[in-house]
C-alpha cells in the first residue's frame, strides 16, 4: 500500500509538471527620442569668488635617539674532528714476464 501510494504520488506530480506550459509575455519596445535641432548658445556665467586658504599647520616634535645596542658575547671554539683511518694498501702487481720496458732518456738543460 505504501509503495502504490508513493509511486501514484510521484506519477502525477511528474505528469502535472510536463502540462506546464510557460506564457510567452511581448513587452512593447520602449520609443525612442529623436534629438531637434540646437538652440542658440546661453550667456557666459560669472566667475565665482576665490575660496580661504587654510593655516598652515605646525612642525611636529622631533624623536628622542634610541639607545645604542650592547656587543654580543664571543662564542666558544669548537670541538676538533676525529682523524680517519688509513686506507687498505692494494695487491701487488704480477710479476713480468712477457713485458717490454722502454725508458726514455731525459731531456738535458
Amino acid at each position: 500500500m505504501n509503495h502504490t501510494l508513493l509511486i501514484s504520488a510521484v506519477l502525477a506530480t511528474l505528469s502535472l509538471a510536463a502540462c506546464d506550459n510557460p506564457t510567452v509575455v511581448n513587452v512593447p519596445a520602449t520609443p525612442v527620442a529623436v534629438p531637434g535641432p540646437a538652440g542658440p548658445q546661453g550667456e557666459t556665467g560669472s566667475q565665482g569668488a576665490t575660496g580661504y586658504q587654510g593655516d598652515t599647520g605646525s612642525r611636529g616634535a622631533t624623536g628622542y635617539q634610541g639607545n645604542e645596542g650592547a656587543q654580543g658575547a664571543t662564542g666558544s671554539q669548537g670541538a676538533t674532528g676525529y682523524q680517519g683511518n688509513e686506507g687498505v694498501q692494494g695487491e701487488t702487481g704480477e710479476s713480468g714476464d712477457k713485458t717490454t720496458v722502454i725508458v726514455v732518456p731525459a731531456e738535458a738543460n
